[in-house]
């Protein structure tokens, strides 16, 4: 009998990298083969014995390359971002995920695909206080401005073409609300109104090696949900495989952690013993970006979801996949979008 399907769109970003490893260990190999896939040219992921098929979403033509039956799952990750946008363009959101999600869809009727897993961002629903708890169902509310808003458009409007598909064609529909994702890159940069930063999460890390103090700004009991890329992958393939028609699924896990203990993990992982960094409090009244508190409970319900990283564990993995920079190919200046010439 022949192996159903799993194709993973978006294989070589920082997510859809270690998504694509945990699936390959997931799925009973003697039933389903995993099947990676991105816009870049690359053989990494033959050392892992993982298929890869070369495919731009924006060009429906691609999709030749990809299996055209036994197709059981497809996983969309793949998308321009707003933080590795060094230049504006609000096109690059309708190319890669518009036209590409429909393009996606096409290939799921076309190839009778059983489901289809796709990751919404967060920020559908930023406008919501940081004291709400955000349940899974929520009516969607973000703003209208600023260069992220186009990003949010194009995903919601995905929502709504993968609710046709489902309804039209009968395709099992999953959808994962995602705050920021753990994982470790090499690439420690991103690009906040097209300027490249460090990101403050790794400027932490290097200050507890080095022995510097981290800072907090704000008050430091102000927390956020942090969860670690395994965990969000261990949600997604059990989505592929749970008897349901559809879902709409926070990912989270369900603790969230201060800024004080965020700065202790780090100090008690990456600081030497014999010099650990302190810590530096800085008053603001500025809240934090991104400290959403998720309800995650009908992930539990329906899908059996334990997550399985705490703060510590997740700096700890940090700290081992520096050792060996895994996806370094993946992670260089060529990763940010750009329509520069």
């Amino acid at each position: 009998m022949e192996k159903k399907k799993i194709i993973i769109f978006g294989s070589t970003g920082n997510v859809g990298s270690y998504l694509t490893l945990y699936a390959k260990n997931f799925f009973d190999p003697e039933k389903y083969e995993v099947i990676a896939s991105g816009r870049r040219e690359t053989n990494l992921f033959a050392q892992y014995d993982i298929p890869y098929c070369r495919v731009d979403l924006a060009k429906k033509e691609d999709f030749s390359v990809l299996p055209q039956e036994n197709v059981h799952a497809v996983m969309l990750l793949a998308a321009t971002i707003p933080s590795y946008m060094d230049d504006y363009d609000p096109r690059m959101y309708l190319d890669s995920i518009v036209v590409g999600g429909l393009n996606v869809l096409e290939y799921c009727r076309k190839v009778k695909a059983d489901r289809i897993l796709f990751t919404q961002t967060v920020f559908d629903v930023a406008e919501y206080s940081p004291d709400e708890i955000i349940h899974p169902y929520v009516t969607p509310k973000f703003s209208y401005t600023g260069d992220h808003a186009m990003y949010v458009i194009c995903k919601n409007m995905m929502i709504e073409m993968i609710k046709h598909y489902h309804l039209e064609y009968g395709i099992k529909s999953f959808i994962f609300r995602l705050p920021t994702i753990y994982s470790y890159s090499p690439y420690h940069y991103y690009f906040p109104k097209g300027v490249k930063t460090m990101r403050p999460f790794y400027k932490q890390i290097f200050r507890a090696i080095n022995s510097e103090p981290l800072e907090i700004w704000g008050d430091p009991n102000e927390a956020k949900d942090m969860v670690h890329v395994y965990d969000f992958s261990q949600m997604l393939c059990k989505a592929a495989l749970v008897d349901r028609e559809e879902g709409f699924y926070n990912i989270g896990t369900g603790k969230p952690v201060t800024q004080l203990e965020q700065c202790e993990a780090i100090i008690d992982v990456f600081s030497p013993k014999d010099k650990p960094s302190t810590i530096k409090y800085i008053p603001t009244n500025s809240a934090g970006v991104g400290y959403f508190k998720m309800d995650i409970q009908n992930a539990i319900d329906e899908l059996g979801y334990e997550p399985q990283y705490d703060v510590h564990k997740l700096y700890e993995q940090y700290k081992e996949e520096m050792k060996v920079d895994r996806f370094l190919e993946f992670r260089d200046e060529s990763q940010k979008s750009s329509t520069k010439k």
